[in-house]
């Protein structure tokens, strides 16, 4: 092939620290277009990105250049200096060190985009603890409890 193609579409998943729920309602539309403008920076245009007090979700079309673990870097990074310059009361702000990834089939974009934009509605009746268990087993990813948070 003369030239490389891809589209691989990723729901991403992480915590703030120790799952605190410090992100301010207020704060959040901002805070998504923020890592919207790092994911395009880095060659991953994000299909939707939506945040909740504790944790976000994303999802993107990964870059084909770039690797995942380094894009998650560059968004935490770049967000976590951005919101610890929004407000006094994170300045002292910090992501989880971990994520979650997982590859969406294009046929399944429409179900990923609603179940993110429902995650205020969703979160009522369920923790993220759960959230991300519940993927980590539809995804068959094998993980022991004793690592997972942070």
């Amino acid at each position: 092939m003369a030239q490389s193609l891809a589209k691989l579409l990723t729901h991403i998943i992480f915590s703030t620290k120790d799952r605190r729920a410090v992100l301010p309602a207020e704060i959040r539309p901002r805070l998504n277009a923020y890592f919207v403008g790092i994911l395009r920076q880095w060659g991953s245009p994000s299909i939707l990105v939506n945040s909740v007090a504790d944790h976000v979700h994303i999802l993107c079309c990964l870059s084909k250049n770039h690797a995942l673990a380094r894009i998650i870097e560059e968004i935490k990074k770049g967000t976590s200096k951005w919101l610890k310059g929004q407000d006094s009361g994170l300045a002292g702000f910090h992501w989880q060190n971990g994520y979650g990834a997982f590859s969406v089939s294009q046929s399944n974009v429409a179900e990923v985009r609603q179940y993110i934009e429902r995650q205020e509605e969703h979160h009522r009746k369920m923790t993220f603890e759960d959230e991300l268990r519940g993927f980590l087993k539809k995804h068959c990813i094998e993980f022991d409890e004793r690592y997972l948070w942070d």
